[in-house]
């Protein structure tokens, strides 16, 4: 080991990476050297190559940056929203240097974290008062408990979602301590069957706004101003779960229309519950608006302090909202709307260049080819609607790929920013939508 460390390539690392992880990196190498068949085992040259790569390799953070070219822009797995670059210096900010999270710079004494977005998130949506914890499902399971808790929750049959890993709504009422009261059936709930299952065990009537699915056809459903007027009639809130959730037309811009936040508490909602990493463009957050003394309610909640974000969420979160407040701007500023608003027009120049770089790369077994596709927002917003895009599709010459075409997606992952696309009729689909780099991309594929 002693003299392995004394090579050049070796002794690079030590000075870069540090004596004990490359110490650890030889033994290891070592041993598999030792374990090897004489035949097998590689001459120094090979050797110190290994052992180099294997400190590199568990050098690499394992959160690394990616290129999305699933063609889903909100994608889970992927992060979701990428945020705005006015939101870079504040978190630096809050990573490197002290900052006032809980205290109050006029009167000196102890501050609320929740004031530092609270007044953004009036002022945008409307609402009386908010507050912000880790993420929607959470906002929800604190507005069940400190509200419902031991009482009745009246919800229709048809808004019973499932969320992304198999998270429904009827379990996280059950962890809230909350009994679900299901009203109507899966296509049709009318407003007699809230009123008809109000009664003295009732705490709250809720919503949930269906934005990971749709149903069709023979449908009825009971709208949030009806809603409202069925449960404040019987000195009820009516709490409204949008899921995504939206503080602009979402129409204006060419995309499908989206509930927007301040129509909703317009219409009577008293709380309503919504993500900051979704529709909205900011950070992984639940956002919670409404009346005043909804909200005294909740922050009282002894979940509210195991549920509540850290200061780089805060300060990523009020950088986002204050870019809403320059709306002329929003879709060149905000990076999940002008990635949703790009036009297949701007893509196809770019296609027609990567074409060949991408070709020559895979050589010449591979065809690859310019193709329009459909992209989707992701996230469970908007699940039935897509978004016009191009695409480079890698295909076997004269051939069906099978396991190869999984070799040259291991291989395009295995890139030291790994490219990220989708199999699909016997093709790999590189959606070009959310391709903000195209040199970077281009440069790696040698």
């Amino acid at each position: 080991v002693d003299r392995v460390l004394q090579w050049p390539a070796v002794a690079a690392q030590v000075a870069t990476q540090g004596h004990a992880a490359v110490v650890a990196a030889v033994r290891a190498e070592l041993a598999a050297w030792r374990a090897a068949t004489p035949a097998a085992r590689s001459d120094e040259t090979a050797l110190a190559t290994a052992i180099v790569r294997r400190v590199e390799r568990e050098a690499t953070p394992n959160l690394r940056p990616v290129f999305n070219l699933t063609g889903t822009v909100l994608h889970t797995n992927l992060g979701r929203a990428l945020l705005p670059v006015e939101a870079v210096a504040p978190v630096v900010a809050a990573l490197t240097q002290p900052v006032n999270l809980e205290f109050d710079l006029e009167d000196g004494g102890r501050g609320e974290r929740d004031s530092l977005v609270e007044s953004l998130l009036c002022e945008l949506t409307g609402a009386e008062a908010a507050t912000v914890v880790n993420n929607n499902a959470a906002a929800v399971l604190l507005v069940l408990a400190a509200l419902g808790r031991g009482r009745e929750a009246i919800v229709s049959r048809g808004e019973l979602v499932e969320i992304g890993g198999a998270f429904r709504m009827p379990d996280v009422m059950a962890a809230a301590g909350t009994k679900l009261r299901e009203v109507g059936t899966t296509n049709r709930t009318h407003a007699r069957d809230y009123a008809d299952a109000i009664g003295p065990r009732t705490a709250l009537v809720m919503k949930v706004h269906t934005s990971n699915y749709a149903i069709a056809g023979f449908t009825s459903a009971v709208s949030d101003a009806e809603a409202a007027t069925i449960a404040h009639a019987q000195g009820l809130p009516l709490v409204v779960d949008l899921g995504s959730g939206s503080l602009v037309d979402m129409a204006a811009y060419g995309l499908p229309a989206e509930p927007q936040v301040q129509h909703v508490l317009a219409a009577g909602a008293d709380v309503v519950t919504f993500s900051g990493d979704k529709l909205l463009g900011g950070p992984q957050a639940g956002l919670i608006v409404g009346t005043r003394a909804m909200l005294a309610r909740i922050r009282k909640h002894p979940l509210k302090r195991a549920l509540r974000v850290s200061k780089l969420t805060l300060a990523a979160l009020e950088a986002t909202l204050r870019v809403y407040r320059d709306p002329a701007r929003l879709a060149e500023r905000l990076p999940t709307l002008r990635l949703l608003t790009r036009k297949p027009d701007a893509m196809m120049p770019v296609a027609t260049r990567l074409a060949p770089v991408l070709a020559r790369a895979l050589g010449p077994a591979w065809c690859v080819d310019v193709a329009a596709t459909q992209s989707q927002i992701g996230s469970g917003a908007l699940p039935v609607d897509t978004l016009p895009s191009v695409a480079l599709v890698v295909r076997a010459e004269g051939r069906k790929a099978g396991a190869a075409l999984k070799r040259v997606a291991a291989a395009l992952r295995a890139l030291p920013v790994p490219v990220l696309g989708r199999i699909a009729d016997d093709a790999l689909w590189l959606d070009l939508r959310c391709l903000d780099d195209e040199a970077g991309f281009a440069a790696q594929l040698a």
